[in-house]
């Protein structure tokens, strides 16, 4: 599948993320998930999604699963947002990775995340959760570095 193509999210996946909102607003966080809060491009209204950062090397980074999501567009438009984990939050830039530097970061993310490797393959980014396989979608995954403000 295309990367250019919009994979909607379910009235389901709506409702999950929404109640991610609620677990960390009374600060119960769930698995690797954070909030990542950024401001709409054309509203200016903050919009949240729920995040599974990975680390590699020492780096933070985000990996987005939903081809054409407005999310990433509002990231690269801002450059900027807030983590949210329990009820902790920080402000943080947020700098796309270049295309040929994406793949071995994304080679972590089925090992560090592996119920959200699920949704990629779902949403037809990747054909399995093998590292192998991030790896070579990876130039069409936008990925950010995490950068705290």
């Amino acid at each position: 599948m295309s990367t250019a193509a919009r994979v909607r999210v379910t009235g389901f996946q709506k409702l999950g993320n929404k109640m991610m909102e609620v677990f960390h607003g009374i600060g119960l966080p769930v698995g690797p998930l954070q909030l990542l809060k950024v401001k709409g491009r054309k509203s200016g209204r903050e919009y949240t999604n729920p995040v599974a950062p990975v680390n590699v090397g020492g780096a933070v980074y985000i990996l987005q699963a939903f081809p054409g999501s407005d999310w990433v567009k509002n990231v690269r438009a801002a450059g900027e947002g807030v983590l949210v984990r329990g009820r902790r939050a920080r402000r943080v830039k947020l700098v796309e990775v270049p295309p040929n530097e994406r793949g071995p970061i994304a080679r972590h993310f089925p090992a560090q995340v592996p119920m959200g490797a699920s949704v990629f393959v779902k949403n037809g980014v990747v054909p399995d959760k093998s590292p192998e396989s991030f790896e070579q979608a990876a130039r069409d995954i936008p990925v950010f570095r995490v950068v705290p403000l």
